[in-house]
């Protein structure tokens, strides 16, 4: 067994031969590559002929003010200018990730400032579970942007054919107003739904954003890389260094001054997603992704693209094996980030009511945890090499069980903080390994329907972990107790579907590792040939 390749499916070599594309004719280039030429240094400052920055001139008279201000200045323009060099590193610049990684770092800020806005008004009030009314109304905000963005904005994608880069920058630009209108409107009845559009238009950004990474990709680097680059560049760029100003404004002059500085950087963000380059609206020749699998239904043939003219749009790729099994680990994962997410917070409100200190000390805990979970995932994700990525999913899937199961039986905080630290790094060592897995398993005219299409159901499962979050009681045996049932059933599926089988039918791993396209539409104009299924 251990020589038979389907011991393994699909990933005994990785990355395997390449597959050849089944679109019948080519795509446009999906941006322009330039030559291997020097680029211009982004720093701005005087160099000497080695090339070494030079420093500031020096002032006439020197006092400990000026010698300060011209340290502070040097270093500023070292800094700005080291971070220059990362965001423009392989060819970044002239493949237009420069640009969609500033955009994606103002829509971390943005979520940032808001949260520190609304954590004692919308999200703390509801925390104390006093007002039922309140804990319905969050779980609403926390639930509707989900529920929304599954139907609507999946679909869209795949027929939105231009204007990627207007969308982007409307739900930057819907987010000024909507800052705005919370600054005046603060403590009246308009806070929640004001919230509620401020999470959709966020989480809409998410989507949009996967669906346009393929389109600029750098030839230098994989989009694997990319994408952990594009995390990394928000969590400190945006969470981290936003979410620090907007906690001092809110500290110096309350919530208003925290949403003042969330509509500047919407603001900010809607010119930033203008310059994304134009070459990710060209959609030309695009198939969509789907997540079902009909290859034996009667109803559905499966055809051959090269051989078979049937139109781009009337087209389906589903996903192979290993995606579906990415996507199961994935979002078994993303069920236990949602549900520490929100309940530490309800728990900490809960059980010190009194203690502010207590209750900052108990989310600092668990928070810190989770940031350094999460960074080291990434960080880990960008150098491993990936040689099987579905079974490295299997494998955090149930490492994230393991420290779930643990939490419920310890029932302490420490097991908590533990559980929040495996699963920000799992889910992004697993999040890492999709993207893998999707890369290469689709043909080039579907890898953006089906970032697409993962991202939906990503947010959908965090927010069922959210869910339990608000509604289950703040004991923690009883909530890492409920939450561990969950994900056992999430586990279950993620190993059958990696074995090629599965509880649900047409959602699992009983499909093949590179699924043919389809025709799911009626078939009264072609002929099929029902011992091949394909289309003549």
């Amino acid at each position: 067994m251990e020589g038979d390749p389907s011991a393994h499916p699909g990933y005994d070599r990785y990355p395997p031969a390449s597959r050849q594309s089944a679109r019948r004719t080519p795509l446009p280039p999906l941006h322009p590559v330039g030559d291997n030429g020097a680029r211009r240094d982004p720093q701005d400052t005087p160099r000497d002929p080695k090339g070494t920055p030079k420093a500031p001139p020096m002032p006439r008279k020197l006092t400990v003010t000026r010698v300060a201000a011209m340290r502070s200045r040097e270093l500023t323009n070292r800094g700005i200018a080291t971070f220059q060099r990362a965001a423009k590193a392989d060819g970044a610049d002239k493949s237009g990730l420069t640009a969609l990684t500033y955009a994606v770092m103002a829509n971390f800020a943005t979520d940032a400032a808001i949260a520190v806005a609304l954590a004692n008004t919308l999200f703390f009030s509801a925390a104390t579970g006093e007002d039922k009314t309140k804990v319905a109304l969050y779980l609403l905000i926390t639930i509707a942007p989900f529920a929304v963005i599954a139907p609507v904005i999946g679909p869209l994608l795949d027929r939105l054919q231009h204007g990627r880069r207007l969308a982007l920058a409307t739900s930057f630009a819907l987010r000024t107003v909507l800052a705005i209108l919370l600054v005046f409107n603060f403590d009246s009845w308009i806070l929640y739904p004001a919230a509620l559009g401020m999470m959709v238009l966020s989480k809409s950004f998410s989507v949009l954003k996967s669906a346009v990474t393929p389109r600029v990709l750098p030839p230098e680097i994989d989009l694997v890389r990319v994408n952990s680059r594009l995390t990394v560049f928000g969590l400190i760029g945006g969470t981290i260094g936003a979410g620090a100003v907007a906690a001092a404004l809110a500290a110096l002059t309350g919530s208003a001054g925290a949403l003042w500085f969330a509509a500047l950087v919407t603001a900010l963000g809607t010119y930033l997603s203008m310059r994304i380059p134009s070459w990710v609206e060209v959609t030309e020749g695009e198939v969509p992704a789907t997540i079902t699998y009909h290859g034996d239904d009667a109803r559905t043939a499966v055809i051959d693209p090269v051989t078979t003219p049937v139109q781009p749009d009337k087209r389906r790729q589903p996903l192979g094996r290993s995606v579906i099994v990415g996507l199961w680990g994935n979002g078994t994962i993303r069920v236990l980030t949602g549900f520490l997410t929100l309940y530490i917070a309800f728990v900490a409100k809960a059980t010190t009511e009194h203690e502010p200190l207590m209750q900052a000390a108990m989310l600092g805990l668990v928070g810190a945890a989770a940031g350094i979970g999460n960074f080291a995932g990434n960080a880990t994700g960008a150098r491993l090499r990936l040689g099987r990525p579905a079974l490295i999913v299997v494998r955090c899937t149930g490492a994230v069980w393991v420290v779930a199961v643990l939490a419920a039986v310890t029932d302490n905080l420490l097991a908590a903080a533990l559980a929040a630290l495996v699963a920000s790094a799992a889910s992004a060592l697993a999040k890492v390994s999709l993207d893998a897995s999707l890369q290469h398993d689709l043909p080039e005219e579907s890898i953006a329907s089906g970032f697409g299409r993962s991202e939906t159901v990503l947010q959908l499962s965090w927010v069922v972990g959210g869910t339990l979050g608000v509604l289950l009681p703040t004991t923690f045996w009883i909530g890492f107790t409920v939450v561990s049932v969950v994900l056992t059933l999430g586990l279950l599926q993620t190993v059958l579907s990696y074995r090629g089988s599965t509880l649900l039918p047409g959602l699992g791993g009983k499909r093949p590792n590179l699924a043919k396209q389809e025709v799911t539409e009626p078939l009264s104009t072609h002929r099929v040939d029902r011992p091949t299924g394909t289309v003549k």
